[in-house]
């Protein structure tokens, strides 16, 4: 029998698409707004449109610490990624080494292999060691040596859930004279995170997982001094410090991350994240720590008798929000999603790796529907 909720006490997926409670309801009334005005017969359609993109910019700031006007929007990461790199003083990359570690996400990798040959760096990529599940900081210390112009860093896997030790790896790169960027996208919401502890160059992120955001709403915070020597290349009217500013010979980038604008921006995925960023903010950031704490070490103390084996770490302190189990032998991952799923429980896989990141809607009621389904699925193999 096929278990229908919508309830989101089975919802796992917090590290692909955050819920909060009356979600729906709130960006329905943010997208209805924005409508209403986009569609008035008026004048001050951009002055409303830009006043909410306005109030997505400063609850961002609020939530990581960035300074004002060191921190604008982009529509995802690899676009803020781009931007950054294309802004870059040439002696930071040129003839250097790009840091990234075999476990960041894909699509970063995808990009700095396709800008390497343009920027005349080489990307040094520090591979996860045979059968474990996370580049382990020490094998990235080791490869970080005084020839990285730039380390990008994940602070939180999509993969394995691993959280770095940020503090020890910033630390290092200052000792190596490197700039050095994190990726805080699946960590940013429920794992505490501040540009400042320990400093980091950039900051690169988007709304949608734990922040329980819309797609298209990503940031990319650039702290000073660099900020100031940065001229992205991709560039256009918003990059200005006055927009309307259409001297074709008189461009001049804003003293501020706006340079990090280019063409119009898309206020519309703003708008819509700004119920979810305004309903964070309210909540007892402890308290969905300790929620999802709970769930999860409930999780890990559950898989040996659900014949699942543990890719997290277990040390809470070395973890972000999910926790990743591989299936049992002979499990079909599609299979296994589908069979949950009839039983009111979300989640996915990554080959036969199963992703379960429980929070603000997840209930431990929930938790016994998903323990039943994988003695299933456990059963069925």
């Amino acid at each position: 029998m096929t278990y229908k909720t919508q309830d989101g006490s089975g919802y796992f997926l917090y590290h692909s698409i955050g819920m909060y409670p009356d979600k729906e309801a709130e960006m329905e009334a943010a997208f209805s707004q924005f409508s209403r005005s986009w569609s008035r017969m008026d004048d001050h359609q951009w002055m409303r449109a830009l006043a909410a993109r306005q109030e997505f910019l400063e609850l961002w700031s609020n939530l990581i610490g960035a300074p004002k006007g060191t921190l604008t929007s982009a529509e995802n990461v690899t676009t803020a990624l781009y931007s950054l790199i294309g802004a870059l003083p040439e002696h930071h990359l040129k003839d250097r080494t790009l840091l990234v570690a075999g476990d960041c996400f894909p699509s970063l990798h995808f990009l700095l292999s396709g800008l390497a040959k343009r920027f005349g760096f080489e990307l040094r990529t520090v591979p996860l060691r045979p059968d474990e599940s996370w580049v382990r900081d020490e094998d990235i210390i080791w490869a970080w040596d005084e020839s990285v112009g730039l380390a990008l860093l994940t602070f939180v896997t999509s993969t394995a859930s691993h959280r770095c030790d940020l503090e020890t790896l910033v630390a290092h790169g200052r000792r190596m004279g490197s700039l050095v960027g994190v990726d805080i996208t699946q960590g940013v919401g429920i794992i505490p995170f501040r540009v400042d502890e320990p400093h980091v160059d950039f900051t690169l992120s988007t709304s949608l997982k734990w922040l329980c955001g819309t797609p298209g709403a990503g940031i990319i915070h650039v702290a000073e001094p660099l900020l100031s020597t940065c001229e992205p290349e991709l560039r256009g009217w918003f990059s200005q410090d006055n927009i309307f500013s259409w001297d074709l010979d008189a461009f001049a980038y804003a003293g501020d991350a706006r340079r990090f604008d280019h063409g119009t921006p898309s206020v519309l995925a703003c708008a819509g994240s700004v119920p979810a960023l305004q309903w964070h903010a309210r909540q007892n950031q402890a308290a969905l720590l300790a929620h999802n704490r709970s769930l999860g070490q409930a999780i890990i103390d559950a898989a040996p008798s659900l014949g699942m084996e543990l890719i997290s770490s277990r040390d809470a302190d070395r973890r972000g929000g999910s926790i990743m189990l591989r299936l049992p032998e002979g499990a079909d991952p599609a299979v296994s999603v589908n069979e949950l799923r009839d039983q009111g429980i979300y989640t996915d896989c990554r080959g036969r790796i199963m992703r379960l990141s429980p929070g603000a809607v997840t209930t431990a009621e929930g938790l016994d529907r998903l323990f039943a389904g994988l003695r299933g699925v456990a059963k069925a193999a």
